[in-house]
């Protein structure tokens, strides 16, 4: 596939810019931008061009961004290149293991980490790749102030804007973004996951930690027109792993001001 799709780059590329021998006009979708594979595709990545040739006729083609959004790249795609349904998949467990890279595209400063879901912790299996969760946790406040003579129960938003990068254990059935079928299921199934991973600061990983070992948590998925676009930079107040220097019930209180409710 990964060899087809790359054919495919070098001929319609060739084609952009009404640079064909003839033949109907129309628009594409293209790369805006270079992909990485195993991304999952944001409105950055993207842009449309006028081209012309036989290929136009082909369903294999996008014609607006919204098709391809959320999508996850197979291959490495080349800016300016037509992006094609062979190049994509809607889920990344449909990914060849073989044509992985040896890394995950996290930004630099950002690393990932598994945390634990289920039905009722994680949306009853509606969170998928590409989306942004918000995490709220639930402790009592004696955890904060063991003298405390009222104990009380505090549910807060602790993390919100989380990015969500991996599901685990992989579907099923998935569909590719061209509608193949691949799996032991001819059904395209998601089901309900037993982990999550995500990319955050080490910083954040460390509270994250503390949460899970110290509270109950619960995932809330936010609404696809507030998601953010993935981090590309350094994170100012935690730029590397290095910076993370641990935290207890402390710094959490400082933090969140679990105690001040």
């Amino acid at each position: 596939m990964a060899v087809l799709a790359f054919g495919g780059v070098f001929l319609l590329g060739n084609t952009i810019g009404g640079g064909g021998a003839g033949g109907q006009t129309t628009i594409v979708v293209i790369a805006r931008q270079a992909i990485p594979i195993r991304h999952v595709i944001t409105d950055a990545d993207l842009d449309t061009e006028k081209v012309s040739g036989n290929f136009t006729s082909s369903n294999n083609t996008y014609s607006n961004k919204s098709d391809v959004l959320n999508l996850i790249s197979e291959i490495q795609i080349t800016k300016g290149s037509v992006i094609t349904a062979d190049m994509l998949a809607k889920d990344l467990g449909l990914v060849p293991a073989g044509s992985a890279p040896a890394y995950l595209p996290l930004a630099s400063g950002y690393v990932a980490m598994t945390i634990p879901t289920g039905e009722q912790q994680g949306v009853a299996g509606h969170i998928s790749v590409g989306d942004y969760i918000t995490v709220v946790a639930s402790a009592n406040v004696t955890i904060f102030n063991p003298t405390a003579t009222v104990p009380k129960v505090i549910s807060k938003t602790v993390f919100t804007n989380v990015h969500i990068i991996g599901l685990g254990p992989a579907s099923a059935g998935v569909q590719a973004a061209g509608g193949v079928n691949t799996g032991s299921s001819s059904a395209t199934t998601s089901g309900i996951t037993s982990s999550l991973t995500i990319e955050l600061t080490q910083c954040d990983a460390e509270y994250f930690i503390w949460f899970l070992n110290n509270t109950t948590i619960r995932y809330t998925l936010e609404s696809f027109h507030d998601y953010l676009q993935a981090p590309t930079d350094p994170d100012p107040t935690c730029p590397t792993v290095v910076t993370a220097k641990g935290v207890s019930q402390t710094q959490v209180d400082a933090r969140y001001k679990f105690t001040a409710l």
